[in-house]
């Protein structure tokens, strides 16, 4: 075996072509979703089934700052979620303010007001100690929900209309699925652009590195002086942050926040989503939210055992795709250049 050959594949180097052929793959996706309106084949339902994967895409992308880049697997974030999705219905309910922007610093400051609270006593730990604490302390945030029915609506929830967008310059319209499937949809687009380059910004950073050494070793990250408690605090609180502008802007297009978005079954949505994209890759999480998104919905309309169906599909996706959708991918793409 040629070690040195082996070692030269085993170090990724600069390649301008590839990353002027990714730039070229962005640019064109990004065209599509916004031509989408515009091409008449496209139904509203499929619009807003995408807003739908593009929120869940930012979940999983603010998940996967935990789980892929520092090693943390957490079955707690619907906390986040849930919260900013109730912050966003209580904004409505008792202050009847209708501002999206509103909704979303609101729902951004309480997420991050939990996550600091959670991570002071999460990242203490590692491992199942912290997955299943995590876990605890979400269920918390769900029996007050359902208890406190007086304040949340217990299990019927509130209702969320329509917001209006841009501090009020574009109000929410009469005809609801015309407004969800293109302004909102064009405002869900463009949220979920920022996010993916903020967080595509913090993980390629000196701080987003240092994530990953503390994964990888945090014995030795620790030597060289990585202050791994802190960090782990920060990486905890984007995440949370981030997934709290996912709850936000879900509320007003699910149009009803209930207690399940912060039951355990909803974290467990957010673990498959990543896993099934492929958690080793920055566009891994955002792919298989899409992808779970799509099968749940179609699941839910052509089969009465819906979650019999999905289960079964997603249970051989996993078995026939180890590393995810991208991983996937990655080795059929090779395998064509290769023959």
């Amino acid at each position: 075996m040629n070690r040195g050959a082996a070692s030269t594949e085993a170090i990724p180097r600069p390649a301008p072509a590839r990353t002027l052929g990714r730039a070229g793959y962005v640019a064109a996706l990004a065209a599509l979703l916004i031509a989408l309106p515009f091409i008449p084949q496209v139904p509203p339902f499929q619009r807003i089934l995408l807003s739908y994967g593009l929120i869940a895409g930012i979940t999983a992308l603010a998940f996967n700052l935990l789980l892929g880049y520092t090693g943390l697997l957490s079955f707690g974030h619907s906390a986040f979620f849930g919260t900013a999705a109730y912050t966003t219905a209580f904004l409505v309910r008792y202050l009847h303010l209708t501002s999206m922007e509103a909704y979303l610093a609101a729902g951004f400051l309480s997420s991050l007001v939990v996550a600091v609270v959670f991570g002071v006593v999460c990242v203490r730990y590692t491992r199942i100690f912290f997955s299943i604490l995590a876990l605890a302390l979400s269920q918390v945030l769900w029996g007050l929900a359902i208890k406190l029915f007086w304040i949340t609506g217990g299990t019927d929830g509130i209702r969320v209309p329509s917001p209006t967008l841009l501090f009020g310059l574009i109000g929410g319209g009469d005809d609801k699925l015309t407004f969800l499937a293109t302004t909102y949809y064009y405002y869900v687009l463009a949220i979920f652009a920022l996010c993916v380059g903020a967080l595509w910004l913090v993980v390629h950073s000196p701080f987003g590195k240092a994530l990953q050494a503390i994964r990888d070793n945090e014995v030795r990250a620790e030597f060289v002086g990585v202050p791994v408690r802190t960090y782990r605090l920060v990486a905890f609180v984007l995440s949370g942050a981030f997934t709290g502008i996912a709850g936000a802007l879900w509320a007003p297009l699910n149009g009803h926040v209930t207690p399940d978005v912060l039951y355990w079954p909803f974290s467990g949505r957010i673990v498959f989503m990543t896993v099934l994209g492929g958690f080793k890759s920055f566009v891994g999480p955002l792919i298989g939210a899409v992808v779970f998104n799509h099968l749940e919905a179609y699941a839910v309309g052509y089969a009465t055992y819906w979650q019999a169906v999905l289960g079964v599909v997603l249970v051989l996706l996993v078995l026939l795709m180890p590393t995810g959708l991208v991983g996937a991918g990655a080795r059929l793409a090779a395998r064509l250049r290769r023959s």
